[in-house]
């Protein structure tokens, strides 16, 4: 037994032996087959530069859109005018698309202010119960008209049903908004989501009934195509179902002479393209920097509208509303300062 129980001491030692050596003090130092530890240090906190506290003082971002689309396009020439220096700077961000700005503008840090498409409130009721007082407009910027283009067999909206329906690659205005209008009609189609320019040529083919645009006329899809005799726009009457997001709007032969005949109007809605800021405490320093960019953005305006630019800045006005938003404190300021102006030099 006394053989047994020593036995037994040995096979314990034998296993912890390792261990007991790791533990020792000095032991890993001694090991030159281990690396040394190297203990590290905090370095001290530095005060940034002034220069770099100035620059961020007064930096907006400005959510943009997609690459390809317009909104971005529009913001890249917005940071263009307004820029001034150190005074402000704006930074035109890409993002997922117009539809996907208000997410950003909500959520993602750095974010002043965004281009989006009103009727992306719809989706935030449920979300966000007081979003519109969470964020306010600036601009109006201009509308992008519903146009729905259909092949010769289709008469009317009600047609559609059951048939299949593009509404251009997610991200876009008519993949969020399309389908919206869509639901608010009670019309129930195949929706595809591919883009434009492939879902033209099925149409072409029999394979595809309509495709839904959603961007500002004209399209030069539509202004340069040739297109058999049939092809059209149908018309979408503004009721009541669309007072709160969108406007009245039409096409006409200006817009599309070789689809719509002089003289005719084909009716449709329009989705305001809106630029938006977050609704920041009064007197912060976020609220200040959304102030001084406003009054640099509706001060220079006319350079916005000068040749160079895209031409839709030619038809902005600064006191057009929005459906179903207030405006930015310092935008409605800067409105009455300059009424009170006019009023004064007549």
């Amino acid at each position: 037994m006394k053989r047994f129980m020593g036995l037994r001491r040995l096979l314990l030692l034998a296993a912890f032996a390792p261990l007991l050596f790791a533990i020792q003090p000095g032991a890993e130092a001694q090991s030159q087959n281990r690396p040394h530890k190297v203990r590290l240090t905090r370095p001290e906190p530095t005060q940034p530069r002034p220069e770099v506290i100035s620059m961020n003082a007064w930096t907006i971002g400005l959510a943009g859109g997609l690459l390809e689309g317009a909104p971005i396009r529009l913001a890249a020439e917005i940071a263009r005018v307004v820029d001034d220096g150190d005074n402000l700077h704006v930074l035109p961000v890409v993002t997922r698309g117009a539809t996907e700005n208000l997410n950003s503008l909500l959520y993602l840090r750095g974010i002043d202010a965004a281009i989006i498409n009103s009727d992306a409130l719809e989706e935030y009721k449920s979300q966000v119960p007081d979003i519109q007082r969470r964020i306010a407009y600036v601009l109006n910027l201009f509308p992008s008209e519903l146009q729905i283009f259909v092949r010769p067999e289709i008469r009317n909206l009600n047609d559609l049903a059951g048939k299949k329906v593009n509404f251009n690659t997610q991200g876009t205005a008519a993949a969020y908004s399309g389908p919206l209008i869509f639901s608010r009609l009670n019309i129930e189609v195949e929706k595809t989501f591919i883009p434009h320019q492939i879902a033209l040529e099925q149409m072409r083919k029999g394979e595809m009934s309509a495709v839904v645009f959603i961007t500002s006329k004209p399209v030069d899809a539509f202004v340069k195509g040739r297109w058999e005799p049939g092809f059209k726009f149908l018309p979408v009457p503004y009721e009541s179902k669309f007072e709160d997001y969108y406007l009245p709007a039409s096409l006409d032969a200006a817009d599309y002479p070789n689809l719509i005949k002089q003289g005719e109007r084909v009716s449709t809605i329009a989705v305001p393209t809106t630029l938006v800021a977050f609704n920041w405490p009064a007197k912060s320093n976020r609220s200040e920097r959304v102030a001084r960019f406003i009054d640099h953005l509706f001060s220079r305006i006319d350079r916005l509208q000068a040749p160079g630019f895209d031409p839709k800045w030619k038809s902005i006005n600064l006191a057009a509303t929005v459906p179903g938003l207030t405006r930015v404190p310092a935008a409605q300021a800067w409105l009455d300062r300059q009424l009170r102006t006019t009023r004064a030099s007549q």
